[in-house]
Formats: structure tokens, C-alpha cells, sequence
């Protein structure tokens, strides 16, 4: 695609089945545009992606064709930001290719639980998240977006350089292979550098039940979880929850 800004943020949308991702997104585009009025967010959805693009995941590096922003940050669905976030494109633009690591708790706190990222400690990859994932125009995030292209389209020859490797390619994953092909320092920031998602999923957060909506208390405007205002961006995990949230500040204005 032709470059119509210099920066913007991307969010792919590729509804399934079971969950509406465009609503997902429409929600984290209006929360950054809350911070940030003048900001330039563009969703990915289905009607933007080839005949022949593949399913899932792995649209994934399509990304990088389909970007109108010469610096592009790329935000999973679903999440919304409860603060300002343009701070990092000062922190990010001395790089050709950053994607966020580590996750952290609505207490804010650095995730000590690994259950989710077996897979990462067992291969002594990265701990990446592609939730939030910048790239300027460059050689590297070319080379970098060409990795995850081949690590998609040949699942079953770079499964088998893994130990107890996922049936199917997941994205932390194949960027966590591909850093560690390209060199995970030059696309990584150092430990405690750069911004983390708040990931509420069990395990994570001290929740019994897997719907922590349903045992977590939580109000808008600003977005406060058990009372604890947050900050940065929000990985709500639950779907279902942006149309909830949605009503609640509809009902507020």
C-alpha cells in the first residue's frame, strides 16, 4: 500500500466464527482516538486482504504490505488503550523493528506466571508479545516480516526445531522464532524497557473463574479494575467484554 502518513497505528480484524474482531477494534480505535484526536488508526479487515491470502494467523505478515504509515505500531484487536500511548513513537524510532515482552497485571505488576509461554521457556525463546509490534520502512522490518512469512507458510519443517511445539503456528511464537533468527537485540528493547500489555487472563490476575468479568469490578471513563485506574494498554482477553464496555460508556455520556 502507498504511504499516506508518516505514523499511524494498524490493528488487524479478521472476524472468525465465534468472535467479532471488528467490533474489538472499532473499540481500541476510539479509546486511542480518545487520547490522541488526531492520531491516524487504520483497521485491517477481511475486504482489505488478497483472494488468495491464507486463514488465521497467518495473515499475520501481510501487515507489512497493507500498512499506509511510513512508522507503524500494530495493536491486537483486543485491547484498549486507557492512556496515552504516542510516547513511544519517541521511544521506538531509533528502530527499525520492536515488539513489546513481558506482560503485566492489573495491580501492575510484572507477570511471574509462565503456564502461557511453556512453549517459550522449554525453546529459550524471547518472551514477545506481537500485541504491540512497531516498524518503520526499512531493510530489517522487510527481512523481519519475510521470517514470519516462511515460518507460517513451512509450520511443519520449523515445528519440528521446537520442542512440545503447537499443532498450529501461533504469532508470539513465530515472531519469537524470528527474532531469534534475525537477532532478538536488534528487535527487542532491554528488560523493563517499553511498554507491556496488562494480560487478564487467568493465571495472570488472581481470579478463580475464567470470566473475570464476572468476578472483577470494573467502571469506564477512566478505566478502573477493582478501583485500580489503569494505564497503557489493556489485553481484555474476554471478547465479549468490548460490547459490555462499549454500553457502559454509551450509558455514562
Amino acid at each position: 500500500m502507498q504511504v499516506q502518513h508518516e505514523r499511524g497505528y494498524l490493528i488487524p480484524a479478521i472476524n472468525t466464527s465465534d468472535v467479532n474482531y471488528e467490533r474489538c477494534a472499532g473499540l481500541l480505535r476510539e479509546s486511542i482516538l480518545d487520547h490522541h484526536p488526531g492520531a491516524h488508526v487504520t483497521i485491517i479487515g477481511s475486504d482489505m486482504l488478497p483472494e488468495d491470502a491464507p486463514g488465521g494467523f497467518a495473515n499475520d505478515w501481510l501487515c507489512w504490505q497493507l500498512t499506509p504509515y511510513r512508522q507503524t505500531i500494530k495493536l491486537e484487536a483486543d485491547m484498549i488503550a486507557a492512556s496515552p500511548i504516542d510516547h513511544w513513537w519517541t521511544l521506538f524510532e531509533n528502530r527499525d523493528v520492536v515488539i513489546s515482552t513481558g506482560a503485566r497485571d492489573f495491580y501492575d505488576q510484572t507477570t511471574e506466571h509462565r503456564g502461557y509461554r511453556k512453549i517459550f521457556d522449554d525453546n529459550d525463546l524471547p518472551d514477545v508479545y506481537n500485541a504491540i509490534t512497531y516498524w518503520r520502512l526499512s531493510t530489517q522490518a522487510r527481512d523481519f516480516f519475510a521470517i514470519v512469512k516462511s515460518i507460517f507458510e513451512h509450520w511443519s519443517h520449523y515445528r519440528g526445531l521446537l520442542r512440545y511445539p503447537d499443532k498450529q503456528a501461533t504469532t508470539d511464537v513465530v515472531y519469537a522464532m524470528a527474532a531469534q533468527i534475525i537477532g532478538k537485540e536488534t528487535v527487542t528493547l532491554p528488560p523493563g524497557v517499553g511498554p507491556r500489555i496488562v494480560h487478564m487472563k487467568p493465571g495472570i490476575i488472581p481470579v478463580r473463574s475464567q470470566d473475570w468479568t464476572q468476578e472483577l469490578l470494573w467502571e469506564t471513563d477512566p478505566l478502573r479494575i477493582n478501583t485500580v485506574a489503569q494505564w497503557g494498554l489493556i489485553h481484555y482477553n474476554i471478547k465479549s467484554w468490548a460490547e459490555k464496555y462499549s454500553n457502559e460508556r454509551t450509558r455514562n455520556y
